[in-house]
């Protein structure tokens, strides 16, 4: 039996259209799809399918990616009994893999990324938050760069740690996109604005923080089937205990997904991503190219991901 990691993307992944292929051609689909709009009174077929300006909205877009990824993994565990070793997402993701480690229903992390998402939004609203990405310059520089940009007043701080030379940075959209051309003197090829009003994992979200903690102890349970690889350490975790404070941190934190997987997966067979596009696929291929990545995020993508797996 291959050793086998499953894997979630966050944010940035989602597009219109995404999941249709599964829900056109699959039963669990729709159940899990009308399910889901009952719960959150969210037309998910509106949401996911038809063009709208909802998808890019954070409150919306959180659950409609977890949705999209537990479909993913459903109907991938209605064809194949492969079980992993343990699970991980990159941000959003880490709750789509909580759902997949068993320490949560899909329908209430639905409900919980949905209010994380309003208290994202709740806690930057009139701050002109945004996020940046910067290619080309090594975590340290970057680190050093935002320490004393801090100094001088400037919010930004290192958000998401994707791969070598693929850092985000979060804070005020301002300082941003004044510091963008300094990043470039000092080595980076692009410093690219993204088109977000949150600023994620950084210290923004601090008031997110104490609004975000009872649902997850309302939500969370012990039952972890798997253990979780948390974001903000690249260490598992199996208590419910352990997931209210980490998810918390999470909010307020750098995610480490490149050192989640240099230190968990170099003695994998493979990583299943389950969700839509392949994302973290692509960012894999460069962070560890020992372990190849699958990805189910439509009918093709998961009957080649089968056969793979049973070749």
């Amino acid at each position: 039996m291959k050793k086998v990691a499953f894997i979630f993307p966050g944010q940035g992944s989602q597009s219109i259209g995404m999941g249709k292929d599964l829900f056109e051609n699959s039963d669990i689909a729709k159940d899990m799809i009308l399910k889901a709009s009952k719960r959150l009174n969210i037309n998910f077929e509106e949401l996911l399918f038809t063009e709208n300006e909802n998808l890019g909205k954070t409150e919306f877009t959180q659950p409609a990616i977890l949705l999209v990824s537990c479909i993913a993994l459903e109907i991938f565990k209605s064809k194949s009994d492969i079980k992993p070793e343990f699970v991980l997402g990159h941000s959003l993701g880490e709750f789509s893999a909580l759902v997949a480690s068993g320490a949560i229903d899909y329908l209430d992390a639905l409900e919980l990324v949905h209010k994380r998402g309003a208290f994202m939004n709740e806690a930057c609203a009139g701050a002109g938050a945004g996020m940046m990405a910067l290619i080309g310059l090594s975590d340290e520089v970057v680190e050093d760069m935002t320490a004393k940009f801090r100094e001088d007043g400037k919010k930004i701080w290192a958000a998401n740690y994707n791969m070598d030379g693929q850092i985000v940075v979060a804070g005020i959209k301002a300082d941003l996109e004044i510091l963008a051309d300094i990043f470039k003197e000092a080595g980076a090829k692009r410093a690219i604005v993204l088109d977000m009003s949150v600023a994620s994992h950084c210290e923004l979200l601090n008031n997110a923080v104490e609004k975000l903690n009872p649902y997850l102890e309302q939500y969370i349970s012990d039952d972890f089937k798997f253990s979780v690889i948390s974001n903000v350490t690249a260490k598992p975790y199996n208590r419910k205990k352990e997931a209210i404070e980490l998810l918390g941190k999470q909010l307020v934190s750098p995610v480490k997904y490149k050192h989640s997987i240099v230190e968990n997966c170099s003695d994998l067979d493979v990583m299943i991503e389950f969700g839509n596009g392949s994302v973290l696929k692509g960012m894999n291929r460069k962070i560890i190219k020992s372990v190849p990545t699958l990805n189910v995020s439509d009918n093709k993508s998961l009957d080649d991901t089968l056969e793979k797996l049973n070749g």
